[in-house]
């Protein structure tokens, strides 16, 4: 299981930022999501990170495999829902 700095930095990855750059377009000061090796973070920096790779908080936090926000097209497709 991937811990949430482990997360982060897979998405940045996949879309070819750094976490330094990251940090500048959130507009967080330099370390902030290096320092979330150690310490959680609150609610709403969570959200603001989950809201920019638009996926979920639950999957930041490691609780599911599967970014799709619920409710969103993409969460029906992969959990096989019909959608009208």
């Amino acid at each position: 299981m991937f811990s949430l700095f482990e997360k982060i930095k897979e998405l940045c990855q996949k879309r070819g930022i750094s976490i330094n750059s990251l940090e500048e377009t959130l507009g967080y000061s330099r370390n902030t999501i290096y320092s979330m090796k150690s310490k959680k973070p609150n609610a709403e920096r969570l959200q603001e990170i989950a809201d920019y790779f638009n996926v979920s908080t639950d999957y930041l936090l490691g609780r599911t495999d599967n970014p799709a926000i619920a409710g969103s097209d993409e969460f029906a497709q992969v959990n096989g829902q019909i959608i009208d």
